[in-house]
């Protein structure tokens, strides 16, 4: 049916068709080669969290609903890694992994042929802002219902200044109105497209912001700013891969509970071995993954006469559960031992023992775990204890086989990443268990965790796919004491008692 455009003085203003867009493309922008960073390999294919940056971001466009399909622009000579990583973690949404162009504006020229006709949302995002939540992306394109360009900023908690050639300062802008902007940054395809033609007849054209581009060539364009996160870091300085690193791990500490029907659907029928799993967090991790309706085999020194460091007990363990069950989806290590006192005073057969429990124990399990897990890409779980970042008098040993995990746990992580088997390492502060009270003696309630919530904490590592992973375990303020733990039956081995954690 044709439309009657004529218009009369009578007419009243023709109101724009609604947007109706065929789909939303999230176009990944790929192409920094890690300059700054003095790498040999482009920054997007550094690993964080266990998993190259670029696969971190891919995750989240991939899991929202939003997106339709991934486009990848990567760096020159690095197409094939990209497209590697992208076979390798199953991204169905990704359409095309091309080489980028020598400059914004070539890369974006690039990614907008790759795109093709029709009326589309184009999302470009940077690879290296691995932290881009699900939020933010839904809002993007949300707002591209009402809007043709849209930002996404954050407010400066610094005040802004503007110098001169000299380094003088010129002006001090409102810091109020000021933004810090991220990505990604949304469109209707028509509004990017005209802004691009428009430019092509400026001889100093220069991009290096696309919503820049729409500003200065359709100046009468409205774009929306969102909020965006303090999370979403654009990782370009050595720094920024650390904080990036310790943004996933406290992202792990902090996400939602599941349900208790999510739970079991996640657990029942899985088979977990707790090395250490008579008292404390083992114990407690043991009951609450039983709850759910896993099959848990729990062993320790005191209760099957299985001891950690010797290899022998170790395989028999994991051949009493596999027999039992016939898989292994997660073997668990918070067996370890805490002797206080100078190193210098310390004789060889306590050294020796906290060595081989706290370490060596460790890495026999591991060997050992090691073709279970393959089977049923499952994971290993350590633990650590905050003294890993910096060693503490009167228990050096201890500290030291606790840093010693951690790097365990980043190295095995890339070692196992090409099984499918994760690593992760919990970090609790200072916990109400029988180990402590034995080594510290009575402590104040309130300022310790329960062994409860670790051991929450852990079975939610489990069912995740994290890998590489240290987990801080901290208590909430407001959380409510933990029960008094008695200490440990004396016994004639101090080692007799399980669950490495915080020691202070």
């Amino acid at each position: 049916m044709t439309q009657d455009h004529t218009t009369g003085p009578d007419a009243t203003p023709e109101t724009p068709a609604p947007w109706r867009p065929s789909r939303t493309v999230a176009v990944v922008l790929a192409g920094g080669t890690g300059t700054r960073l003095g790498l040999g390999i482009p920054k997007q294919l550094l690993k964080i969290a266990g998993k190259p940056i670029i696969e971190h971001t891919l995750a989240v466009f991939e899991a929202a609903p939003e997106i339709d399909e991934i486009i990848v622009l990567m760096a020159t000579g690095h197409v094939a890694d990209a497209q590697q990583i992208v076979d390798k973690a199953g991204f169905r949404k990704v359409s095309k992994v091309i080489e980028g162009g020598d400059t914004r504006n070539a890369t974006t020229r690039i990614a907008l042929d790759a795109v093709g006709g029709g009326d589309v949302n184009i999302l470009f995002h940077d690879a290296v802002r691995p932290l881009v939540s699900a939020r933010i992306v839904r809002e993007c394109v949300n707002a591209l219902w009402s809007y043709s360009a849209v930002d996404v900023a954050i407010p400066s908690a610094d005040t802004i200044i503007q110098v001169d050639e000299d380094e003088c300062i010129t002006d001090i802008p409102v810091r109020s109105r000021l933004r810090r902007g991220q990505t990604p940054q949304a469109f209707r395809s028509g509004t990017i497209r005209e802004a691009y033609r428009r430019a092509e007849g400026d001889p100093d054209f220069a991009a290096t912001d696309d919503c820049g581009v729409v500003l200065r060539y359709l100046p009468g364009t409205p774009i929306k700013v969102i909020d965006g996160s303090d999370e979403n870091i654009k990782v370009t300085h050595p720094v920024d891969v650390h904080l990036a690193d310790k943004l996933f791990q406290l992202a792990a500490a902090q996400a939602p509970r599941l349900s208790h029907r999510s739970y079991t659907e996640e657990l029942a029928g899985r088979t977990i071995v707790i090395f250490g799993g008579s008292y404390g967090i083992g114990h407690d991790l043991a009951e609450l993954a039983r709850g759910y309706g896993a099959q848990v085999f729990p062993f320790s020194r005191s209760s099957t006469g299985t001891h950690v460091e010797q290899t022998g007990d170790v395989e028999a363990a994991l051949k009493t559960a596999f027999e039992a069950t016939g898989r292994i989806d997660h073997v668990v290590v918070t067996a370890g031992i805490l002797e206080k006192g100078a190193l210098a005073e310390m004789d060889e057969e306590t050294m020796d023992r906290v060595l081989q429990v706290n370490f060596v124990g460790p890495v026999i399990a591991a060997r050992q775990s090691l073709p279970y897990l393959q089977q049923t890409k499952g994971q290993l779980l350590l633990y650590t204890s905050s003294s890993y970042t910096r060693g503490r008098a009167q228990y050096a040993l201890y500290s030291s086989t606790k840093a010693a995990l951690v790097n365990l746990t980043q190295a095995l992580s890339d070692e196992w990443a090409e099984f499918g088997v994760r690593v992760n390492c919990i970090n609790p502060e200072r916990t109400a268990t029988p180990m402590r009270t034995k080594a510290f003696g009575e402590e104040p309630e309130h300022t310790l965790l329960a062994a409860e919530a670790v051991a929450q904490s852990s079975l939610d590592v489990l069912i995740s796919d994290l890998t590489g992973q240290v987990i801080d375990v901290r208590r909430a303020p407001g959380e409510p004491a933990p029960a008094p733990v008695p200490a440990q039956p004396t016994t004639a081995e101090h080692d007799r008692l399980p669950n490495g954690v915080d020691a202070g």
